[in-house]
């Protein structure tokens, strides 16, 4: 079994474009790097804007994934970049943005 692709990284590698395991494996370490570090910013910049965790949950936790958004697709770009898949992560941020309807900030 060891070697064998999965139909996950069959499926994935097709839908992404992506030729290699490797590729797919330098991917996911940009989503995981990427996802930890923009919630590791998000915490002390809503404490800078005055948004703590005493505020009520349910206006905190919002604002905060607000926040979360866009530093989280700069620093998909720019580890994208530093991993050397700046262009498959571009295309993936733009993407993102046409899905949340904010394609007009492309332009």
């Amino acid at each position: 079994m060891a070697g064998e692709e999965t139909n996950f990284v069959k499926r994935l590698k097709a839908r992404w474009g992506v030729d290699t395991n490797w590729r797919v494996f330098v991917i996911f370490t940009v989503f995981a790097i990427t996802g930890t570090t923009s919630a590791k910013f998000a915490g002390p910049l809503t404490e800078v804007l005055g948004i703590t965790k005493e505020l009520n949950p349910f206006v905190y936790w919002p604002i905060r994934i607000i926040i979360i958004l866009p530093i989280y697709k700069i620093l998909l770009v720019i580890f994208g970049w530093l991993f050397g898949e700046y262009t498959f992560f571009k295309q993936f941020v733009l993407k993102m943005l046409r899905h949340l309807g904010l394609g007009f900030l492309m332009k």
